[in-house]
């Protein structure tokens, strides 16, 4: 096993599968077989769909890293339902989960606030600053 999250999922590897016989139904369509560029294509297509379908459905993963504990195929996503953030194909879905907001920060409170906290310098008389 991988010491990584390389994010093998039941949905990866589903979409990877369909999508290969695609590509070689495609591959048949360029050396000669007439039904094989729209074979290829509609095979391709469902591969997409079949795909975001199961991750969906919780058998996909969220974009980045998981705990160590998620890392096997037998374990759904529970978070799915909700959306991921960050997902193209959660959003697509209409499932839209937005980051935790920042923590804000304090805004100005007085005239040494305004210039940064660094006092502005003097300029001797008769002359002018640039």
């Amino acid at each position: 096993m991988s010491l990584y999250d390389e994010g093998h999922t039941v949905a990866g590897w589903t979409g990877t599968a369909i999508g290969a016989v695609g590509s070689t139904a495609l591959g048949l369509g360029v050396c000669g077989w007439a039904p094989g560029f729209a074979l290829g294509a509609v095979v391709s297509v469902s591969a997409l769909v079949v795909t975001w379908v199961l991750h969906l459905s919780g058998w996909g993963k969220p974009p980045g890293p998981r705990p160590r504990d998620q890392w096997s195929l037998r374990v759904r996503d529970r978070s799915a339902r909700g959306g991921h953030v960050d997902c193209l194909g959660c959003r697509l879905a209409g499932r839209r989960r937005t980051p935790a907001p920042l923590p804000a920060a304090p805004g100005p409170t007085g005239a040494a606030d305004i210039t940064g906290g660094i006092a502005p310098t003097a300029v001797p008389a008769g002359e002018t600053s640039h």
